[in-house]
């Protein structure tokens, strides 16, 4: 089961499941992937409210905006987790479940069972980073998400601005994709809602590290973290003189603005060409 719209998104913005009135103004903020939230962004006394409210909500969403939406489910072993899948079952349509706290293959495989839709799982915990192998080749998976700020909690760490401390383990995230052949994993939030020089910073690291997308908790982070991702102008035209110059070699390596270009190298101008579009 795939979901081209969801494998293909930069942007995942948070949306309240209690605040169904920002629900439109979402999917209207030109985030490719909006997630409604059930879990941390809902009081405890606001849980069955968040579930109604997307229910009641759910005819108002037309074909393409279900494609672009995941639910946040409350993490398994809570009280609302059973009710939570239950409840996605009554949403046809939906992009994907986000399941927070991910630990196991089983729990990500009985969620995509109990719901019928793709899974990202939220890798938020030291258990989660140790099972990530698994996690990633489990029944449903979409692709994977990093929950930094949990995890950072649940390993008493305390990372500098750049996050360097976190460095192994969103490599590790990439490499356990590709192995278990997913797209691109998506990053954790930038909390500084309104510093625009901070978001670009993450969203390049981001890039960097190989990620293909990267959560978003303000609509004013989308433009930045779309900007960012992207490949720039002067890498379009370098993939593109590659492009050129391999058909006019006809075969084996050749050179490019003085360097040797051979079969990574043309991979690499593809793959900039390709989430250029």
């Amino acid at each position: 089961m795939t979901r081209p719209v969801l494998s293909r998104a930069r942007s995942f913005l948070f949306v309240p499941g209690h605040r169904p009135e920002r629900f439109a103004k979402a999917l209207a903020s030109g985030a490719d992937a909006v997630i409604v939230d059930l879990e941390d962004a809902v009081p405890l006394d606001a849980k069955d409210a968040a579930r109604a409210a997307l229910a009641a909500a759910w005819p108002d969403f037309d074909a393409a905006q279900r494609a672009r939406l995941l639910v946040r489910v409350n993490p398994a072993g809570t009280p609302w987790h059973e009710a939570d899948l239950a409840a996605l079952g009554d949403l046809p349509g939906l992009g994907a479940l986000m399941l927070p706290k991910a630990e196991t293959a089983q729990q990500i495989a009985r969620a995509f069972h109990t719901c019928g839709v793709p899974v990202l799982p939220l890798i938020e915990s030291a258990e989660g980073v140790g099972q990530m192998d698994a996690i990633a080749r489990a029944a449903g998976v979409l692709r994977l998400g990093l929950g930094h700020i949990d995890l950072q909690a649940d390993l008493g760490m305390r990372c500098g601005p750049d996050e360097a401390e976190l460095a192994p383990i969103r490599l590790a995230m990439v490499v356990a994709s590709r192995r278990a052949g997913l797209v691109a994993p998506v990053d954790g939030v930038t909390t500084a809602t309104t510093d625009a020089q901070v978001l670009a910073q993450d969203a390049q690291r981001s890039r960097r590290f190989g990620f293909g997308a990267k959560l978003c908790i303000h609509p004013a982070q989308v433009v930045g973290v779309h900007q960012a991702l992207a490949p720039t102008e002067a890498e379009c035209a370098w993939a593109e003189r590659v492009l050129a110059a391999e058909g006019q070699a006809r075969g084996g390596a050749f050179s490019v603005d003085g360097k040797m270009v051979d079969a990574p190298v043309l991979l690499l101008a593809r793959q900039i060409l390709q989430t250029s579009r």
